[in-house]
């Protein structure tokens, strides 16, 4: 479904994000670092990406997706990687909040793997329900209609302004009004 989704939207951070965390479960190490990379890159350097307004009630942040690439450095023995990607997390998390990356330093330091982090449990991409009404077909035009002329003497076909009738041109036969 992950691959459906950034095949769809190759710029989706969330979606690469997300599928890093899967690719983790499943222990394929170097598509999970590639993914978070990935993820990293279409952040576009900015601290976070607020995916509220697309109807996903999550916000990603810069750090977290650092953090997780440093837990696929970890798994693929790659301390000192694993290590200088922490310090850039540092430098992306809030002033004063690093408790969490601090241990993390302290894990690494200690060849300790890194439990990645995800999007929180239960939290699923739900569009608006005003986006989604708006996806149904409309007809714009309306049903076709035919229309003829009940000018007996008319043979003009096509489409143009009415035209300025002739004298004595149309002169209503009895049948005509009845």
């Amino acid at each position: 479904a992950f691959d459906k989704t950034v095949a769809k939207d190759n710029s989706l951070a969330v979606g690469f994000f997300q599928r890093g965390f899967v690719h983790l479960q499943l222990e394929m190490y170097e598509e999970a670092l590639s993914d978070y990379h990935m993820a990293f890159s279409h952040l576009r350097k900015n601290p976070f990406i607020d995916y509220k307004q697309l109807g996903l009630r999550h916000i990603l942040y810069a750090w977290e997706v650092l953090y997780s690439t440093a837990a696929a450095q970890c798994r693929l023995q790659r301390w000192q990687e694993a290590r200088v990607t922490l310090d850039k997390a540092v430098v992306w998390r809030p002033e004063g909040r690093t408790a969490i990356l601090d241990l993390a330093l302290q894990r690494v330091q200690d060849r300790l793997f890194l439990e990645p982090m995800q999007v929180p449990p239960g939290e699923f991409f739900r569009p608006r329900k005003k986006e989604v009404e708006q996806l149904d077909s409309k007809d714009f035009l309306g049903k076709p209609k035919v229309i003829s002329s009940i000018i007996p003497n008319d043979e003009y076909i096509g489409f143009e302004p009415l035209r300025p009738q002739k004298q004595g041109f149309y002169e209503p036969s009895v049948d005509a009004l009845r």
